[in-house]
């Protein structure tokens, strides 16, 4: 039998969509999903109730008002929902850029739902978790080897908060040697991620911003005239979220420590980096992994994740606690830190489950996969590069040439020469089962997109993704108002933004929605 070849990539698609509300509306007082069974009398006269055990000042007032709802209409809704979701597991997932999403082995997956991990409990004692604990330390190690830095912690649940705990780390430290108040300043860079200067910001800094060169590198001259005694530190991506790679990295930390700062390096993605350069070598004093962007783990929707937070041996004792060590005579345990230390920057001691997701990867790929990585994500890349400028109206602003892991891209010829935006692209993609990531404002590449194809997609993925926006760029060349008034065969629709500049309109949670909607209800 002959097989049939597509020539055509671009997927016809349609995405569910159902008219869902919110699951506090399905709520119908007295529906139940499982009506557990009462206890017996002689139970309940030996036991007591279950509130006598809780202190009388810890007990509501009254029950949770969560939702009363059926088990049929729980599954409906869920299942719902999910058919109304995109993700790595059902598209080519390239368009998330900075977020990096990329493929996780379901074995991994199948390995942090085992009962003996699901089970676990933080309060346990050390000498229960033996097991757990171990995978911790050689998680430490393996993030040693692969950064150069002397210790880590994966207490931190993001990459936001490993940058705020490595601000708390470059105070303490300066505090810990009588300077903290004279430096005051936090240097970082345009294109690094927004968390950088914002975390450091929180700490009490004044951010100085670098801007690009005209081929986008960081501005070393401008970094030279920037420190001063009052330099706290510096932190950057290398590379930053347009894919240039600053290959002069250790003429920028060597000023910085002329200086008197502390270098810190976000790699929350290192995808392009491993096995090939490492954060000491580069003169950082402090860097950070996303587990859930370079190691293979999922985002969890903003957490748990970990930023798994290494130190140089220096800045050890200010690493939040407590730290996994071995010790001979009864196997691990959790040591405290000491009066340097920053403290818990979260309950407890990180997330285990994705501690253990990304030890497995690592395990499975060893020191020549990690670089293997590195290098298909490069030349996935570049491949993708190449071939999205040969696209009419898109370019990628500075440098030319290679590219680390993910770009950057501009449509501003496309906007100018038709009228289409990149958020018009962004809501047409949705119509081939495909997203894109614009970038975080602000918009310093105009009409921006930014895309990373990691390691995880074939040459057949990508040419998929490429002539999905080959096919787009047709149209806006051509009927321009197809593309301006998509989705058409997607759950998105068009939304007004402007709530989003107004705190006083958001509404995260049901209780926060309706103390707006209907404040006589909460109490």
């Amino acid at each position: 039998m002959k097989r049939i070849v597509r020539d055509r990539k671009v997927r016809q698609f349609h995405q569910a969509k159902w008219d869902e509300p919110v699951i506090f509306e399905l709520h119908r007082a007295g529906e139940r999903g499982v009506i557990p069974p009462q206890a017996e009398p002689a139970v309940t006269a030996e036991a007591g109730g279950v509130q006598d055990a809780i202190p009388a000042n810890m007990r509501r007032s009254q029950a949770p008002a969560l939702p009363e709802i059926g088990q049929a209409k729980v599954l409906r809704h869920y299942l719902r929902l999910s058919q109304e979701t995109l993700g790595s597991d059902l598209n080519v997932e390239i368009g998330q850029g900075t977020c990096t999403m990329k493929y996780i082995p379901r074995i991994n997956e199948m390995l942090i739902r085992n009962p003996r991990m699901t089970e676990l409990h933080p309060l346990q004692d050390v000498s229960t978790v033996q097991g757990m604990l171990e995978v911790y330390h050689h998680l430490d190690l393996a993030m040693r080897e692969i950064s150069g830095m002397g210790a880590f912690s994966f207490q931190p649940s993001s990459g936001t908060q490993a940058l705020l705990a490595m601000a708390s780390i470059v105070r303490a430290y300066h505090d810990s040697r009588g300077e903290g108040e004279k430096r005051n300043e936090i240097i970082t860079t345009i294109f690094s991620h927004p968390s950088q200067a914002a975390t450091a910001a929180v700490k009490g800094y004044k951010i100085i911003t670098l801007h690009p060169d005209e081929d986008g590198f960081p501005d070393l001259e401008k970094l030279k005239a920037a420190v001063s005694e009052r330099t706290a530190g510096f932190v950057v991506a290398n590379p930053e979220d347009t894919g240039i790679y600053n290959h002069r990295i250790r003429e920028f930390t060597d000023v910085v420590h002329a200086a008197g700062g502390v270098c810190y390096y976000d790699q929350a993605n290192a995808n392009g980096l491993l096995g090939i350069t490492r954060a000491k070598e580069a003169g950082f004093d402090m860097c950070f992994f996303n587990l859930h962007k370079t190691f293979a783990a999922p985002h969890m929707c903003g957490g748990p994740a970990t930023g798994a937070l290494g130190v140089t041996d220096v800045l050890k004792p200010f690493l939040p606690g407590p730290l996994v060590d071995q010790a001979a005579d009864v196997g691990y345990v959790l040591r405290e830190q000491g009066e340097h230390s920053i403290g818990k920057v979260r309950s407890f001691h990180g997330v285990a489950q994705t501690v253990l997701r990304a030890y497995a990867w690592i395990l499975s790929l060893g020191a020549e996969g990690l670089k293997d990585v590195a290098q298909i994500a490069v030349l996935n890349n570049n491949y993708l590069y190449h071939k999205i400028l040969q696209i009419r109206g898109a370019s990628a602003p500075y440098i030319k040439g290679r590219r680390l892991e993910q770009v950057r891209y501009s449509w501003k010829q496309l906007t100018d020469d038709t009228g289409v935006t990149t958020e018009d692209i962004t809501r047409r993609m949705c119509d081939f089962g495909l997203h894109y990531w614009t970038s975080h404002h602000p918009y310093i590449v105009p009409q921006p997109f930014t895309l990373e194809p990691t390691e995880s997609y074939s040459k057949e993925d990508l040419d998929e993704y490429i002539q999905a926006l080959e096919h787009i760029s047709n149209e806006a060349y051509t009927t321009p108002e197809r593309v301006r008034t998509a989705p058409h065969a997607s759950t998105v629709h068009r939304n007004d933004e402007s709530s989003l500049d107004d705190p006083r309109q958001w509404c995260i949670t049901w209780r926060a929605y309706l103390k707006k909607t209907e404040p006589s209800t909460v109490k």
